[in-house]
């Protein structure tokens, strides 16, 4: 935010929860003040109910670039679905045909099962995608059950030239400052209010509506169905997030290894010199 206010970027969001409209606390969108102080794209774009693709995300992205420029600002790309930001660098393979029937019998079944045991399926059936998170492991499994193909052998099948450079500032303050802030931060979204928006979206949106699969939505609608205690809820949250914050930072350090990545602390007192620095094409704030 400091970076687009102070040079009149756009913002574009690549963060595949805060896609769906309603589903505001829990994805810590950002307020209405920010988004009034600065543009916001590919933020609240879709139904709860629609599956909402990378692909799909991809295909959007260059009409909200282009919007920005329009504005006279250039789109800032924030947020850290990695499935999303990999389909900016080169396209999404086209995924083999499946039955459709076959596909929606299975989804259900596979929802069923935690993540570990999903990974360790993965581990056996396309070992190359066991790192990722839920979503793309389900898929994998899925790819791989009603097709016979592995996902990254379809990858590497469909290998071609990137649709856009990119280079990455990737904010990282370390696990163990990382683990504090996210239990901070889950005390922060329930004091303002996650239960009640949970609440509410219980009323309007189905149980196997897409967008439940944010991370704590589930825990936080177990807490309102009287299953759980809200101190339960809450420490399970922080669990899954750190569990999450973890894939997140081991799919950053292997699939980043080959782009350009400029790598910030922002407990640095040089943090802002450093960020500075890579908006500009440099590698470092002495450059």
């Amino acid at each position: 935010m400091r970076l687009a206010a102070r040079h009149g970027l756009a913002v574009v969001s690549a963060d595949s929860r805060q896609v769906y409209r309603g589903f505001d606390v829990g994805t810590a969108k950002p307020a209405a003040a920010e988004r009034a102080s600065v543009p916001h794209f590919g933020v609240d774009v879709a139904d709860p109910r629609e599956r909402y693709s990378a692909a799909r995300w991809a295909a959007s992205f260059d009409e909200w670039a282009d919007a920005a420029r329009a504005s006279g600002r250039a789109p800032l790309v924030v947020g850290g679905t990695g499935l999303y930001l990999r389909a900016l660098g080169a396209p999404l393979f086209d995924e083999p045909p499946l039955d459709a029937d076959r596909r929606a019998a299975i989804e259900p079944v596979l929802a069923k099962f935690p993540g570990d045991e999903l990974r360790r399926w993965v581990k056996e059936i396309d070992p190359a995608r066991a790192h990722l998170g839920r979503t793309q492991l389900q898929r994998a499994v899925e790819v791989a059950l009603l097709s016979g193909r592995r996902v990254s052998a379809l990858h590497a099948e469909a290998a071609r030239a990137p649709r856009h450079a990119l280079r990455y500032l990737v904010v990282d303050p370390g696990r163990d400052v990382l683990r504090a802030r996210i239990a901070q931060r889950t005390d922060a979204m329930l004091a303002a209010g996650w239960v009640d928006e949970v609440r509410a979206l219980l009323r309007r949106v189905p149980d196997d509506a897409p967008a439940w699969n944010g991370t704590g939505y589930e825990t936080l609608r177990r807490h309102v169905r009287g299953e759980l205690s809200l101190d339960d809820a809450r420490d399970r949250i922080v669990t899954e997030t750190r569990q999450y914050a973890k894939r997140q930072r081991t799919w950053f350090r292997h699939q980043l290894r080959d782009a350009e990545v400029v790598w910030l602390d922002p407990l640095d007192p040089r943090a802002d010199d450093v960020a500075e620095a890579w908006l500009h094409g440099r590698r470092s704030a002495d450059a």
